[in-house]
């Protein structure tokens, strides 16, 4: 285990998979701050304490946190698979540059795809960067069936 944390493969994937995860999980405090900000909640008990007109107006949904609430729901598509391929990915020993090229590409194309989606830029801007995303992950798993398939 300690050389294979010495591999700069390995790092660079830490590295990328690490920044895409963060992405991830940042995702959910920006749900609550739309939620809060918008005063649009998902269940009763959020607004359990608030007068019932009040409550009736604050349980609904609403556009800008149903946006943000599904590029959330879109990473855990698309960052779970690239996380898990990435990473027997990077054991299968590939060129640094080539691996650094895989990472790169796809955590630009998710954070350009989370801005694309909560800022609501103009198609095909969303769909060509999950696009190019999902095209990564299959060229690394192509990789590293290339490098193991064992039938």
């Amino acid at each position: 285990m300690a050389t294979l944390m010495e591999e700069e493969v390995f790092m660079a994937f830490t590295t990328y998979a690490t920044i895409v995860l963060l992405k991830m999980l940042l995702m959910a405090p920006m749900t609550a701050y739309f939620r809060f900000n918008r005063g649009a909640f998902a269940n009763e008990e959020d607004v359990a304490l608030k007068p019932a007109e009040e409550r009736k107006k604050l349980f609904r949904t609403h556009p800008d946190v149903e946006r943000v609430r599904r590029c959330h729901m879109n990473d855990l598509e698309n960052i779970v698979p690239f996380v898990l391929i990435g990473l027997l990915y990077a054991l299968t020993g590939p060129e640094l540059s080539t691996a650094l090229l895989h990472f790169r590409f796809f955590t630009a194309c998710r954070i350009f795809h989370s801005i694309a989606y909560v800022g609501a830029l103009p198609q095909p801007c969303r769909a060509l960067s999950w696009m190019l995303g999902l095209l990564v992950t299959f060229s690394m798993a192509y990789r590293v069936l290339g490098k193991v398939l064992v039938l």
